[in-house]
């Protein structure tokens, strides 16, 4: 199975520089003393979510006649959003099969970015997605299995090893595991020394059997959905399963009311919005498991519903 390289990342990030930002390394001065800690929001980015990277460097990889097909998506909400964003940039229809369980304020949001949207049964993502290909002619972007997307998304890691070349540890949730295959490839290429750990809810903890197993795990998508952490329902596919055998140092796995008080100190301390799948990086790094030194969290989305932001808050 071919790999992502850091050359592959490299050239998605000059294919997407332009299209997506930039985001710092934010210190978080309230941190520990022994860890120091930077956060890297990619709640900043357009659709409020990394996925953007991903979606902008698979899009701009097609050749001109093929892109003008337009592309097809499924995803429970920040995939769809980056497809639906980077499509209308380019000019192409997308059409984005979505979860019925997926939060309201995703669903809107790529509705308003101009793709066509199809609600489906949970767990039935890439049968409809296969049907729409078909009756669309659109070419298929999938989440997270494809190397595409690994890279695009691996750009966040370049920039971590750009603004902190001597980072100790990384933290990065994991769901199909493209963010972590791609930023742990960056870090492992440019900081060796540097430990990366991928995160995720005790009630998906799929990716963490995975490794444990020596094979992708499949968890049924009932008990999956039980986390609060949406964007983490996903299992890995071959592809990122690949990866992260060999870029992980480990897995995390973070309760609900860990996340839901990693929400709170990222409002309260650092004055960013996270939502839950995006605060679990946070939430393992107050586990305190993780050994000492530069730390940095990948807070990946803050795309919440603002009545569960408010819950939580409150």
């Amino acid at each position: 199975m071919q790999l992502v390289t850091v050359d592959d990342i490299r050239a998605a990030a000059q294919r997407i520089r332009g299209s997506v930002i930039r985001t710092p390394l934010v210190p978080a001065l309230w941190a520990d003393e022994d860890r120091p800690l930077w956060i890297k929001p990619e709640s900043l980015q357009a659709i409020g979510a990394f996925k953007v990277r991903g979606a902008f460097n698979a899009i701009a990889s097609l050749d001109d006649e093929t892109r003008a097909r337009g592309v097809v998506a499924y995803s429970s909400g920040n995939h769809a959003q980056a497809v639906a964003y980077a499509a209308a940039q380019y000019g192409i229809p997308a059409h984005i099969v979505m979860p019925e369980e997926t939060p309201n304020i995703k669903v809107q949001a790529t509705r308003e970015r101009g793709a066509e949207v199809v609600l489906c049964p949970a767990g039935q993502r890439e049968k409809v997605a296969a049907e729409v290909v078909e009756r669309t002619g659109g070419v298929l972007v999938p989440p997270f299995d494809h190397p595409a997307i690994i890279a695009g998304q691996g750009t966040a890691g370049l920039e971590i090893a750009e603004d902190l070349p001597d980072v100790e540890t990384v933290l990065i949730p994991v769901s199909g595991g493209g963010l972590a295959s791609g930023v742990g490839t960056a870090i492992k290429a440019l900081c060796p020394t540097a430990k990366v750990f991928g995160v995720e809810p005790e009630l998906a903890a799929d990716a963490a059997e995975s490794l444990r197993i020596g094979r992708p795990a499949q968890w049924p998508i009932e008990d999956r959905n039980r986390t609060i952490a949406d964007g983490l329902r996903s299992v890995l596919s071959e592809l990122t399963f690949a990866h992260l055998q060999q870029v992980l140092d480990g897995i995390i796995t973070v309760t609900e009311d860990e996340i839901r008080a990693a929400v709170r100190e990222l409002a309260y301390r650092a004055h960013l919005i996270a939502e839950p799948s995006g605060a679990v990086a946070l939430a393992a790094y107050r586990q305190g498991a993780t050994p000492m030194g530069r730390t940095v969290i990948v807070l990946s989305g803050g795309n919440i519903e603002p009545t569960m932001l408010h819950e939580i808050l409150h």
